[in-house]
């Protein structure tokens, strides 16, 4: 099959000729005839296959077909998860369109200034490629018309969806017509993926050319263990050496490690520069650039920043840190074998990461290979993680009897003087040294009893101690009937104390019933003035000079 067979307008294939493609790929031939005939779509296919031109080429023609429209409005929306992919979709809209020069293509990314992308949106965008959260800060603003989009293009949905853009999507693809068509591509087809569809997209045909758990045939898989991060760098080092390594992506776990790492790969000489999202874009596409261009030879990136990176040009991915999630192993060993090539994709793993490895080999479906370098050996030897069972993926286990050399079979104990299940007799068992057997042990009667045994010293038995007699609790002679307890017996007697009844009154202090009435007492008023001698010192109330009162109020 050739691209002349998919009915695209002739401006469209001669500039895919001219862009050096011959025939279509299994992705390309499935998707453009039915994108053509205007039906939504939701496409499963591997990185690497095509899936730009896919949905590119048909929202071209369509556009090629129709009149300009008037104003500021766009016509095809392309959404991406990262700036990389958005740049890559652009120029390669730029390179399908090469023979139609009035077309205008806009990108709308993170990362740029807002002057040029004011200036692209203040008019005509034929092409809207952008990411969601710069896009949605200029729809909020309304800098930008989605009412005539015809055609919404959502690439790499899952990955937009791990990065938390479905709130964003939702409110984009609603500013868009209901009538338009969508394209959505991503890695897999279900859970959040096709409940989002069921919403946003309208009777979709569903393509899946191509799973993510499809072996990569081109690319060559193989896994290292090293012992500690010291014997990782030495086998990342072998392998950057290898004399038929043109250029190198290797994948960190962390934007910190592919900085450190970089600089350390620098610093041995390798032509080599960190790629990750802190970076601004300036400094991204220069990279990039610097890249494509031969000038790096080694490109250290994390997983959200190696996204639609396209470079033929790489023939070797090292994962130095194991991905997060099993899928994104996918998308970075495609990273190489692009166009049809062939790749190597190196993982390197210590042996307390297995259990990571083994949910990678079932995410694949296939086991990776185990390889051993040559004087980079691990002091441990991995076990085997995984094998093809015929009914799935699951884990194998060496036989008993090959664990240990040396060790006794499993049927014959040490000595061999009886074999496994044939017990020894109880009476043949030898005695504990000079230990009597059980039977030959004296009776507990023979025992001495125990009213003979000897005195603790001089002490008396319990029972001829003598004691002496205890006085009763009411013959104490520190207790008396009147006086109560009266502690230590020196103290004086106090039983002439007479009873609380009759202690006589204090002589100057009246009864409580003869006191006089307050009216009797001398009233406040009447006591002298300066009789009340004056508080610490200070003269008394009437011997203050009172304050002048003021007339001169305004």
């Amino acid at each position: 099959m050739s691209f002349d067979t998919l009915g695209l307008a002739p401006t469209l294939l001669s500039a895919v000729l001219k862009a050096g493609f011959t025939e279509p790929t299994s992705v390309q031939a499935a998707a453009i005839p039915k994108a053509l005939a205007g039906r939504d779509l939701m496409v499963s296919s591997q990185t690497g296959s095509g899936k730009t031109a896919a949905f590119m080429l048909p929202a071209l023609n369509r556009i090629i077909n129709m009149p300009p429209t008037k104003g500021n409005g766009v016509q095809v929306l392309v959404l991406t998860p990262t700036r990389e992919l958005a740049m890559q979709v652009a120029d390669a809209t730029k390179l399908y369109s090469a023979h139609n020069k009035d077309l205008r293509i806009a990108t709308v990314v993170g990362g740029m200034p807002y002057g040029a992308q004011l200036k692209a949106l203040s008019r005509r965008v034929d092409v809207l490629v952008a990411t969601p959260g710069r896009l949605i800060d200029h729809l909020q603003a309304r800098r930008v018309d989605l009412s005539a989009v015809h055609t919404l293009v959502l690439d790499e949905a899952d990955r937009m969806l791990d990065m938390g853009f479905i709130e964003d999507i939702e409110t984009i693809v609603g500013s868009t017509p209901a009538s338009r068509q969508t394209l959505l591509f991503s890695a897999t087809l279900d859970g959040t993926i096709g409940r989002m569809a069921a919403k946003m997209l309208r009777d979709p045909e569903t393509i899946e050319i191509s799973g993510q758990k499809q072996k990569h045939s081109n690319i060559t898989q193989s896994l290292l263990y090293a012992d500690d991060n010291g014997h990782k760098m030495r086998l990342l080092d072998h392998l950057l050496r290898d004399a038929n390594l043109d250029q190198a992506i290797v994948f960190t776990a962390t934007k910190r490690g592919a900085d450190d790492l970089a600089d350390r790969l620098s610093d041995q000489g390798f032509a080599a520069a960190a790629l990750h999202g802190d970076m601004n874009q300036r400094q991204r596409t220069r990279t990039l650039g610097m890249l494509q261009r031969g000038q790096l030879r080694i490109l250290v990136a994390t997983d959200v920043a190696a996204r639609g990176i396209d470079v033929q040009g790489i023939s070797h991915a090292v994962n130095y840190d194991l991905p997060m999630q099993a899928e994104d192993y996918v998308h970075r060993i495609g990273r190489t074998g692009r166009a049809g090539r062939s790749g190597l994709a190196y993982t390197l793993a210590v042996h307390s990461e297995r259990h990571k490895v083994r949910r990678i080999e079932h995410f694949i479906g296939q086991p990776i290979p185990a390889e051993v370098i040559e004087g980079l050996e691990p002091k441990k030897t991995a076990r085997p993680t995984y094998t093809d069972r015929k009914g799935g993926g699951g884990k194998s286990f060496s036989p008993r009897g090959s664990h240990g050399a040396g060790k006794p079979s499993y049927g014959r104990k040490p000595g061999g003087s009886r074999p496994f299940g044939e017990k020894a007799a109880f009476g043949d068992k030898p005695r504990f040294g000079d230990k009597p057997a059980f039977g030959d042990k004296p009776a507990f009667g023979d025992k001495p009893a125990f009213g003979d045994k000897p005195r603790f010293g001089d002490k008396p038995a319990f029972g001829d101690r003598d004691q002496a007699p205890r006085r009763s609790f009411g013959n104490d002679e520190r207790r008396s009937s009147g006086g109560g307890y009266q502690g230590r017996s020196d103290r004086s007697d106090r039983s002439d104390r007479p009873a609380f009844g009759d202690r006589p009154a204090r002589a100057d202090r009246p009864a409580f019933g003869d006191r006089p009435a307050r009216s009797e007492y001398a009233p406040k008023a009447a006591r002298p003035a300066g009789s009340r001698p004056a508080f610490a010192g200070k003269p008394s109330s009437t011997h203050r000079k009172p304050a002048p009162r003021r007339t001169d109020f305004a």
